[in-house]
């Protein structure tokens, strides 16, 4: 690392193809949206060498300030890799989207990575879904660190962000985060702001100036030391404490001198069993500098103290049959496994999916398996085929870069997987192969959508079957009870990217619609009903007569249909008749156009014609005396309850409730989760949640999120059903 006190003698330049996975180091950028990470990656791909100067990384160079809004928008919404080169190890750094909504291209990057690099800025500090990420990676064990940007502003406070960053993340061990470096100001400026000019590292005690826009290393003079000592003292307990030699401390306390080089060992290797969380901080480069402050810092860290491919846990495997199969973690020589953590089109190529390899060794036109399971729910239906591998590649901006291979343990972008989708696993032909796919968020927010054309409409089924394929957060509905089609998303932002996808990616122009809620109908009172279907037009005539009983049933019980028809008055074979028309009329409603439910309808008499008797005459008449029977009798229109668990931090649990409150929910109780957190439960009217994802986001400043199931169909309020029935063209 930096307090190695090594000087690198020039940027290694961009990656190419690694041979093994010793060498690779994959690294994923998580923050809120503006904390400043694709400034930290172009900064990272500078100081390597991969681009000349500063600027966005984009078509091997960069990107004027003027650059189109489209592309701008996709780069702060999507997962993108940029693969640099530094001391001769291969790091992919994955950007992930800050944005609440994409938080499935986040949970791709946390897949795809070995490491994590928390970027929070000095001037906004760290927010709520910042804090729940660290906490997932803290259940899996994830590596982490902590950069700290816009050093520049005027706000700026690096030792107090050190210690939010400590409040926030640090509540087992506020002393395993801790920064390594120390910022050092130059002379004030005409506004009174100090900018940051250099770093001094605590360990090495070495002063790493970049004010030349080129880190250059000296001595701290000795008016500088006594500032750091404390910090320096901290550092090193506590890094001793998480050594492996276990006599360390107490030699330590005792007054024996610590050798560097056995400190930055046990840093490292704390580091890498994820812990011990260091502090760093960055700056992006001047006009004309070739590194940014403390990129070199952070290149090796990453590159020292960040795991290799190696000591990632492999991800449940088994057979398409579902049996399990066992795998040595990241063996170049071992069964092929991989998975695609991003599927995006190209207008030129295609189809193009990045992948993480796993297993084995991924090379251009061989014949792969694609498995995709478990996703069916969400529109991906369950697949295996094989298809042949186009050519590989390094992405890097628009640029990609041929390479001959990909070993376990690296990212590649392979070209015309027609089939392959978001989360499907490739494997050889002959051993097919499933893994365990990551977790995804749950779509909550509905976006009824039509077709705008005819032409629109020929269109519309491949469109949408593209547009889930690349983003499994997503889900299509093609709800049979209202015949909208639904795709559910993660927020607005994200239904306006999908709808923006579709326009220009695939042709399609759609209209939003108001999205229906599933009602139903169902008898509030016994109620009696006479169908009577006699007809004469010439030839064989239509006769039946029948008269039926309906009663109201529990909840959940369905339709039943009883036959008590004594004397033949109907004969047996048109009873069936009977039954499929009631039934037929019960799916088509009989007040406000909504299916019927949980009533018994019981078939009590009637008249048949010897001739003029029919199985459709008979149809005709059950559903006439059904429509009767409504038509004296009061009816409730029923809606949807959804049980809703909401899982929200102690400060926003009144808001939240009497949010609840004001929706028609019963909250049914709560519980702690956890250190400061709060699951409440609800039962709350389908009606009224609709926008809920929204909703609580502003409500709890994105800190809380929840989860929603069907329970069961109830009486909607009286003034509520008047409403919906005078929007339905019935009188209440």
């Amino acid at each position: 690392m930096g307090d190695k006190a090594q000087t690198h003698p020039g940027a290694a330049g961009r990656a190419r193809a690694a041979d093994h996975p010793a060498s690779i180091r994959n690294v994923v950028l998580v923050g809120h949206s503006g904390s400043g990470k694709t400034t930290l990656v172009e900064a990272l791909a500078l100081t390597a060498g991969a681009v000349n100067r500063a600027g966005r990384v984009e078509d091997g160079g960069t990107v004027s300030d003027h650059d189109d809004i489209e592309h701008r928008q996709q780069r702060s919404v999507q997962l993108s890799l940029v693969p640099v080169e530094w001391d001769g190890i291969k790091v992919n750094v994955i950007d992930t989207p800050g944005y609440a909504d994409f938080v499935g291209e986040l949970r791709a990057g946390l897949r795809a990575a070995d490491a994590a690099l928390f970027v929070v800025s000095a001037s906004d500090g760290v927010d709520g879904s910042t804090r729940m990420v660290w906490e997932e990676c803290q259940a899996v064990g994830m590596p982490r660190a902590i950069v700290v940007t816009h050093l520049e502003s005027a706000r700026a406070d690096f030792e107090e962000m050190t210690r939010v960053c400590a409040e926030a993340f640090g509540a087992d061990d506020p002393d395993a985060v801790l920064p390594l470096y120390l910022p050092l100001r130059g002379p004030e400026g005409p506004d009174g702001h100090a900018p940051v000019t250099g770093l001094v590292g605590l360990l090495s005690q070495k002063l790493f100036d970049y004010s030349t826009g080129e880190r250059k290393e000296s001595e701290p003079g000795a008016d500088q030391l006594p500032d750091i000592e404390q910090a320096r003292d901290r550092l090193i307990e506590g890094i001793i404490a998480e050594s492996e030699d276990e006599t360390l401390m107490d030699r330590y306390l005792g007054g024996e001198r610590v050798d560097v080089k056995t400190l930055v060992q046990d840093l490292e290797r704390a580091v890498a069993r994820g812990t011990f969380f260091p502090v760093l901080a960055a700056a992006p480069a001047a006009e004309g500098a070739r590194q940014g402050l403390g990129t070199v810092e952070l290149l090796e860290l990453v590159t020292g103290g960040f795991p290799t491919p190696f000591e990632h846990p492999m991800p449940g495997v088994t057979t398409i049959g579902g049996e399990t199969r066992e795998l040595k973690a990241c063996d170049p020589d071992g069964p092929l496994v991989a998975e695609v953590v991003k599927t995006s089109s190209d207008p030129y190529v295609g189809r193009i999916s990045l992948v993480r390899v796993f297993s084995g060794t991924l090379r251009p036109d061989e014949t792969v398996h694609v498995s995709g399971h478990g996703l069916t729910d969400r529109g991906h239906e369950d697949h295996d085929v094989d298809e042949k591998v186009g050519a590989l590649s390094t992405p890097f901006g628009k640029q990609q870069r041929p390479v001959t291979h990909a070993v376990a343990g690296d990212l590649v972008s392979v070209a015309k997987l027609g089939r392959a989708e978001t989360g499907d696993t490739l494997s050889a032909k002959d051993d097919p192969l499933l893994m365990e796919p990551w977790r995804m968020p749950d779509p909550l927010l509905p976006l009824a959508i039509q077709a705008h054309s005819k032409a629109d409409e020929d269109k519309l089924s491949q469109g949408l079957s593209r547009l889930v394929a690349e983003d499994p957060t997503m889900r299509l509905e093609q709800n049979q009870d209202t015949h909208q089609v639904v795709l559910w998303c993660l927020g607005e932002a994200h239904a306006d990217v999908a709808l923006e996808r579709l326009r220009s990616r695939y042709g399609v122009q759609v209209d939003v619609v108001p999205h229906k809620v599933p009602l139903r109908e169902t008898f509030a009172v016994r109620a009696a009903g006479r169908g009577r279907h006699v007809k004469q037009s010439g030839g064989h005539g239509q006769y039946a007569i029948c008269e039926i009983e309906v009663e109201p049933l529990p909840g959940g019980s369905g339709i039943e249909f009883v036959d008590k028809v004594v004397g033949g008055a109907v004969p047996r074979q048109f009873i069936p008749s009977v039954e499929k028309g009631v039934r037929a009329q019960a799916a088509r409603g009989v007040a406000a156009g909504y299916p019927l439910i949980d009533v018994r309808i019981t078939l009590l008499d009637g008249k048949a014609h010897s001739v003029d008797s029919s199985d459709a005459a008979f149809q005709t008449a059950g559903a006439l005396a059904l429509r009767e029977a409504a038509a004296g009798a009061r009816i409730h229109l029923l809606e949807p309850v959804s049980e809703v668990g909401v899982l929200v931090p102690d400060d926003y649990v009144g808001p939240v409730m009497s949010d609840l409150s004001s929706r028609r929910g019963r909250v049914l109780g709560t519980e702690q989760v956890g250190s400061g957190r709060t699951l409440i439960r609800a039962e709350v009217p389908e009606f009224e949640i609709g926008r809920y994802a929204i909703d609580l986001r502003s409500l709890s400043h994105g800190t809380a999120r929840f989860d929603r199931a069907y329970a069961r169909h109830e009486p909607m309020p009286p003034q509520i059903a008047e409403r919906v029935r005078e929007q339905a063209g019935e009188s209440p």
